[in-house]
């Protein structure tokens, strides 16, 4: 073997054994890599305590009004005959009556729930959806400022419900300002009912639902010192329009 011959092969024994020791390094290198962790378990978010308050806003096209309230009013009647069931009322708005309202008290999140996946509300869901103008909007709350859930409505008074956003930097201050709304309204000897809700899956949203005597205890009250105080601070945290609608109850 000639001497050129002899130094390509010890070169290449070297390069292979260079080879060889780099495979096995990377291969000790991986070994004492530690399994990735597994991937953590979602937390599941618990049922919230208390009565839940269902608000549901459903638009029908206006030739369908008299139909939505015949379905609205046979929904309400089973569900006020369910167990967990405290309170279900169907409204109309005044100014827009293919524009309604269902106001719901359940028991708890179960109760809730079980009547959520009930053959009747899916049948009622089905119905509405095959007249409605616009998607049914259904907020879930639970209580903020409550009065008697079990005072009774007087016939033909005024219900207002209004939607309030505020925003969420500014979720406590409007907790509180809506607390005290509530606390000084339900004073008045023209309120029949004054409740304050706080959307579950959204806390910096609230539903206000209140029942007056009459037109002009609505009109009132919008003048009192206490609601216009509300008013002003609530310019300052608001996130969107202030939506007041006022409704008739479906008897």
């Amino acid at each position: 073997m000639r001497g050129g011959d002899l130094m390509e092969m010890v070169v290449r024994v070297l390069l292979l054994g260079t080879v060889v020791v780099a495979i096995g390094v990377i291969q000790d290198a991986r070994a004492q890599i530690p399994a990735p962790a597994p991937a953590p378990t979602p937390a599941v978010a618990p049922a919230p305590e208390g009565n839940i308050y269902s608000v549901t806003y459903v638009e029908v096209l206006p030739t369908s009004k008299a139909e939505a309230v015949t379905l609205l009013r046979r929904y309400r009647e089973t569900a006020l005959k369910e167990g967990g069931n405290l309170r279900c009322e169907v409204v109309q708005r005044i100014d827009q009556p293919q524009q309604l309202a269902i106001l719901e008290i359940w028991k708890d999140q179960a109760a809730f729930d079980a009547h959520s996946r009930s053959a009747g509300t899916a049948e009622t869901r089905e119905k509405i959806a095959a007249i409605r103008n616009a998607p049914t909007d259904e907020r879930v709350h639970t209580a903020l400022s409550i009065g008697r859930i079990d005072a009774p409505a007087a016939r033909g008074g005024i219900y207002v419900v209004t939607h309030v956003d505020v925003i969420p930097p500014r979720k406590d201050d409007g907790v509180f300002a809506l607390k005290r709304l509530g606390e000084d309204s339900r004073r008045d000897h023209d309120n029949l009912r004054f409740e304050v809700v706080q959307q579950i899956s959204r806390p910096n949203h609230f539903t206000v639902i209140e029942i007056w005597r009459d037109a002009r205890a609505v009109e009132t009250h919008s003048m009192a010192a206490p609601t216009r105080e509300f008013r002003d601070k609530l310019a300052t945290m608001t996130g969107a329009l202030y939506d007041e609608r006022m409704y008739r109850a479906i008897d």
